[in-house]
């Protein structure tokens, strides 16, 4: 919902607190600001997103809208600062594992197809914000305002797909994403894709916000802890070759078999569950 009006026009917002590991994030008042009122836009299009990428600052969050059980957080915070600037370690091991061409689905500000085009590897950003488009390509990379389930270019020929900084939510629907993307690769390619750092399975209806209660329009978003994505991926058809975390940032590296029967192999040799106890 949107921020409750004071009497002298201002809000309170809601913002989390980064907490140590392994602890649970909570809500707390943030400092009122000036209330401003604007005509909600087109998801990640015209809306606060785009406006944080031209200043490369937040504070930016996603609303959670629906559904809101109970002690669940309501805003969830975009980290735009981290996506503008360079790459960090973390951004810099995931980069280490890529073989060209890469497309990085949901780009953002394209600091990773800019590194990657750096270092001379083929790479290709999409993203339906244009300011997120614009921004890739001033850095000196190549991106395309396009839908990852659009057509795009070179289907069935990328080597890496990178899905990152939280993309795994894009359309609300995991299952869909993923099996789209194993379209896109070519047969032995790879998929790297980071995973929420919690432990969570979620379909949600959202809205980019910022801290002034400038909003966007709701859309369908997902959040997938690593064990859902990694059941989201075996249904989709792709094959687990690694899993990491690095600084709180969970990431695992599938890889779409050469052939189908590949895959029906690995089932056949799974360990039938006959109700026993759990074996490690």
């Amino acid at each position: 919902m949107s921020p409750a009006p004071t009497g002298n026009g201002s809000f309170v917002a809601e913002r989390f607190q980064q907490k140590p590991a392994g602890t649970r994030q909570q809500t707390v008042p943030a400092p009122s600001a000036p209330s401003v009122r604007a005509a909600p836009g087109t998801p990640w299009e015209a809306d606060p997103y785009a406006q944080a990428l031209r200043t490369g600052s937040g504070p930016l969050y996603l609303r959670r809208l629906a559904p809101r059980p109970l002690g669940t957080a309501e805003l969830l915070p975009l980290d735009v600062e981290r996506w503008c600037a360079a790459p960090d370690a973390t951004d810099t091991d995931v980069l280490r594992r890529c073989t060209g061409p890469v497309l990085d689905v949901g780009c953002g500000p394209g600091r990773l197809v800019s590194a990657l085009t750096a270092r001379g590897v083929s790479a290709l950003g999409v993203d339906v914000c244009p300011e997120a488009v614009a921004r890739t390509r001033r850095q000196g990379g190549r991106a395309l305002r396009r839908s990852v389930f659009d057509r795009l270019p070179s289907e069935g020929r990328w080597h890496t797909v990178l899905l990152m900084d939280g993309n795994a939510g894009i359309g609300g629907d995991p299952a869909a994403l993923l099996t789209r993307l194993r379209d896109l690769v070519r047969p032995g390619g790879r998929l790297l894709a980071e995973a929420a750092d919690d432990d969570v399975d979620e379909r949600l209806t959202v809205r980019v916000e910022d801290g002034h209660g400038r909003h966007g329009r709701p859309f369908p978003w997902a959040r997938l802890g690593t064990t859902a994505l990694l059941h989201t991926a075996e249904t989709a058809g792709w094959i687990l070759t690694g899993r990491w975390t690095a600084h709180g940032r969970p990431f695992v590296e599938l890889h779409r078999p050469y052939r189908d029967r590949d895959v029906l192999s690995m089932e056949s040799e799974r360990p039938v569950d006959r109700g026993g106890p759990a074996r490690r």
